[in-house]
């Protein structure tokens, strides 16, 4: 089976369980999950969804999320969009569907949406979509940096550094314009406002006795002025005439936030940013093994509850002033605990076929710095080893931060890899093999203490015993030959469980 059809044969196994076509809203995707809007709720069959051998876990939020892993999720959108607009459409009216997704929908939102999170997944819609870019310059910049510290390749060294620096030079008109559609405003109004922070004759400028600096605010600078800009915009809708809309809307969206943006913003924005970097320096320096601590072993929640894409302006505020982020090295040492606690939950359930086939599917994503397949799959399904993998990346995170402390500061040109595939793009302000040393010797604390944390303190005797037990899967690969990997073997439950 070629490729194209394995992706599409994923797809089809996909598209009944959530429901069919007529189910769909909306169909978008991630690093690692495909994101569907559903009509209604209660036609996804979760159980059949999750035995799928393709499918890591699910996801309940705004969206159904449905974790596939990096790379196979964005060959397999296109192939699942395709079946959805190819399916005939269905027997019921759209009417009935929507009225009852929509009265689900809001029954959750109710229940489980505070203004707190709505506004960091609204923050981290902005955001997300740049890490590709992200990811790419930062590996350019960091071939770059290595080129040049070998005084090797020096006539290409030049075209790499501006292959790396120009989407950064330009990420604020990138946020701005995903800031105003995010937030229901002319998407293009928003890129022109933020555009004025990064445009060089801003140098001309005194604003609050000082001049103006070109960049200055960031993406922070940026994101409030598409904000603005939407604010404006709607206001214009409402009062300008139609007539004259076309002329005096955007025209006076792009002044009245222009000229805040210029005279107050970019000061105000600026000095935020200013004081993001000098916190994580002084926190680092004065308390960098507790905050390691801290943030390693609190990093695998945000991730479970999909709030970790929050942090992406604080990461790129840092890169804009220091050319790396000292906070992604530390969070990464939560991957490393997870995998340490997969690991050791592989090894304390030897009977149970489909758990160990699940880790030996998820590990080599867990080693990149995936961690959706082994929390959703395995960790918090059984709930102790969740907790003693935090355990491991606090312990990670805390090596890193102590090295911090003592003046080695370890971080990232960008944002997006974690794991193994963060070592291309670490940077810092020693030299890169010490640099390197440090976090690979974080890695391999987080995944001691979280394999050791796990394989002693991880499982009640009660859980033990219902976990490590003969699967069908199991006895199936002694008796009768059939693979552990095949198919049709069942996979674990992704309900919690007391433990």
């Amino acid at each position: 089976m070629s490729t194209d059809d394995k992706n599409r044969a994923i797809a089809a196994a996909i598209l009944p369980l959530v429901g069919g076509a007529g189910n769909i809203s909306s169909v978008a995707h991630c690093m690692t999950r495909l994101r569907l809007g559903l009509r209604d709720r209660s036609l996804v069959q979760d159980e059949a969804l999750k035995a799928l051998p393709s499918v890591m876990g699910v996801v309940e939020d705004d969206t159904y999320q449905i974790v596939l892993g990096p790379g196979t999720v964005a060959r397999v959108t296109p192939e699942f969009e395709a079946l959805v607009a190819e399916a005939p459409a269905p027997a019921h009216t759209a009417e009935e569907l929507a009225d009852r997704g929509a009265a689900l929908k809001a029954a959750r939102k109710a229940k489980n949406a505070t203004p707190f999170k709505l506004f960091l997944r609204r923050i981290a819609n902005i955001f997300v979509p740049l890490i590709p870019a992200l990811i790419g310059c930062g590996i350019i910049a960091g071939l770059n940096g290595l080129l040049i510290n070998l005084g090797r390749l020096p006539g290409l060294t030049p075209a790499l550094a501006a292959m790396a620096s120009g989407f950064m030079a330009l990420i604020a008109v990138f946020v701005g314009y995903n800031t105003a559609k995010e937030f229901g405003g002319t998407a293009i109004l928003g890129g022109a406002v933020a555009a004025i922070i990064v445009f060089p004759g801003v140098a001309k400028i005194d604003a609050f006795g000082q001049t103006l600096s070109p960049g200055q605010g960031g993406v922070l600078g940026a994101l409030g002025a598409a904000v603005l800009a939407v604010y404006v915009e709607k206001w214009c809708r409402r009062w300008v005439p139609e007539s004259l809309d076309v002329l005096v809307t955007p025209t006076l969206t792009v002044l009245i936030s222009g000229l805040v943006t210029l005279f107050g913003l970019m000061f105000v924005a600026g000095e935020i940013s200013r004081a993001i970097g000098e916190a994580a320096d002084w926190l680092l320096a004065n308390a960098g093994a507790g905050a390691g601590l801290v943030l390693g072993g609190l990093f695998l929640p945000l991730v479970m509850l999909g709030l970790h894409q929050a942090l992406i302006p604080i990461h790129t505020t840092l890169i804009e002033q220091q050319g790396y982020t000292v906070l992604l090295p530390i969070l990464a040492m939560a991957g490393a605990g997870q995998v340490g606690a997969a690991m050791a939950v592989y090894l304390k359930l030897p009977r149970n076929g489909s758990i160990r086939r699940t880790i030996r599917s998820a590990l080599p994503a867990g080693f990149l710095g995936v961690g959706e397949p082994l929390i959703y799959g395995v960790s918090l399904p059984l709930g102790r080893p969740f907790v003693t993998a935090c355990v491991g990346g606090a312990l990670g995170g805390g090596f890193v931060g102590l090295f911090s402390m003592l003046g080695d500061k370890v971080g990232s040109t960008a944002i997006g890899p974690s794991g193994w595939a963060l070592f291309p793009l670490l940077d810092g302000n020693k030299g890169l093999g010490e640099t390197i040393a440090i976090y690979a010797g974080g890695l391999l604390v987080g995944y001691a203490a979280g394999f050791v944390a796990t394989y002693f303190f991880g499982f009640s005797k009660e859980l033990l015993e219902e976990f490590d037990v003969e699967t069908e899967e199991t006895a199936g690969t002694e008796e009768t030959g059939v693979r552990a990997d095949s198919p049709d073997s069942p996979t674990p439950t992704s309900e919690p469980v007391k433990v």
